[in-house]
């Protein structure tokens, strides 16, 4: 019965963030060991908001990493550059240049005040 309850709040939550779902099934968990520890109504409710809450924690700080590696990966798309370099025999190689106060850095730790064009990367990433 326990276990029907588990996969239902899972279905239904999801879509769901990680929070809300943290509550619903630390809820659930902590109503199922409530009712084992205690065997009535009051350790089953005690066990749920227990439970509940120790969710909610977990899910929120899972919520929180996510948020971060969200904001981790708008910050890099923003700071960096892409510069495709032709090389004599017709192949492209990319080089990523990442911002770095006022100027740009290479993948090799070259420096440039301004971003440098493909001339300017040709002699470090061509031939």
């Amino acid at each position: 019965m326990m276990s029907a309850a588990i996969l239902c709040v899972m279905i239904a939550a999801g879509c769901q963030e990680g929070a809300q779902i943290g509550t619903a099934i630390g809820a659930l968990a902590g109503a199922g060991i409530g009712q084992l520890a205690g065997g009535d109504s009051e350790a089953t409710l005690i066990g749920a908001a227990i439970g509940a809450g120790a969710g909610y924690i977990f899910g929120n700080e899972s919520d929180k990493e996510k948020t971060q590696d969200q904001l981790y990966a708008v910050n890099d798309r923003v700071n960096s550059q892409i510069v495709n370099v032709t090389n004599s025999n017709g192949s492209i190689v990319q080089v990523r240049l990442r911002r770095q106060n006022v100027g740009w850095v290479g993948t090799r730790g070259e420096y440039y005040p301004t971003l440098p064009t493909e001339d300017q990367l040709r002699p470090v990433y061509g031939f």
